[in-house]
């Protein structure tokens, strides 16, 4: 027990270092982290102090963007308003699922989200796009069901908040970046509150993983101005971390259900 706290620090650095160093899909191992290297017995108090994590680490990268002048708060305030929502929803329905099924369905998406980044992002977009009642009701629904998932999961979702955002916004990929780190919070903060009214987040555990994860985030801001030119590479090494994760969570879920 005594080594729980520096585990949390080394935890949350490593998540922290790979947002900075990638820019997204770091939160996706915060779950794994805190139940098989920290130590946390219960999936859902793990997921719970995980979405806390989160949301603090996705504001303090949102203020950086905002000073850079990237948000674009109409389009992010209205996704974000409406995944709440479907967070609230999603974590309701997160917490009446037995952990280790839970878990099961956990791994299955950490396989979707290392697909998913070995995909090239699309540049095009618009970035003088203004909000109007069209897109706004793209983004409402769109908003809804990215949140509902995120909250399910208890992850950040950015990587389904900045193509959901370009899609119902046209927006472009810079300012989707920076617009849907506003959403990754939000929800990481609905989810927490729904889990924190349950008792199920570990507030020291929280506060540790959110200290380490500030440390690796400045290292991995500078690894990433270094390594510009391969950060294609680390993205694929980042997926092959995710897909060896999922394999294990998968593993261990399994058996646990009797599946494997």
């Amino acid at each position: 027990m005594t080594a729980q706290p520096l585990l949390a620090v080394l935890s949350g650095g490593v998540v922290g270092f790979s947002l900075g160093l990638i820019g997204g899909g770091g939160s996706i191992l915060a779950v794994p982290l805190l139940l098989y290297v920290v130590g946390i017995s219960d999936p859902h108090v793990a997921i719970g102090t995980s979405a806390l994590a989160v949301a603090l680490n996705a504001f303090a990268n949102l203020a950086q963007h905002a000073r850079a002048g990237t948000v674009k708060w109409p389009c992010a305030s209205v996704f974000a308003a409406a995944g709440v929502i479907g967070a609230l929803v999603g974590s309701g329905i997160g917490k009446a699922i037995e952990g280790q099924r839970l878990l099961f369905v956990f791994a299955l998406v950490m396989v979707a989200v290392g697909v998913s980044m070995l995909r090239p992002r699309a540049t095009e977009g618009d970035p003088g796009i203004r909000i109007n009642r069209q897109i706004a009701v793209r983004l409402i629904a769109i908003g809804f069901f990215t949140g509902l998932f995120a909250g399910f999961f208890g992850i950040g979702g950015g990587f389904l908040i900045v193509p959901g955002i370009m899609l119902g916004s046209g927006m472009a990929v810079l300012n989707a970046v920076g617009s849907s780190l506003f959403s990754v919070g939000a929800f990481g903060v609905a989810t927490a509150t729904s889990y924190a009214l349950s008792g199920l987040v570990d507030w020291q555990i929280a506060s540790l993983f959110i200290a380490g994860g500030i440390i690796g985030g400045a290292f991995g801001i500078r690894a990433v101005v270094r390594l510009a030119a391969r950060k294609g590479a680390v993205t694929r090494i980042f997926a092959g971390v995710l897909f060896a994760v999922a394999a294990y969570m998968l593993y261990r879920s399994g058996s646990a259900l009797g599946l494997l």
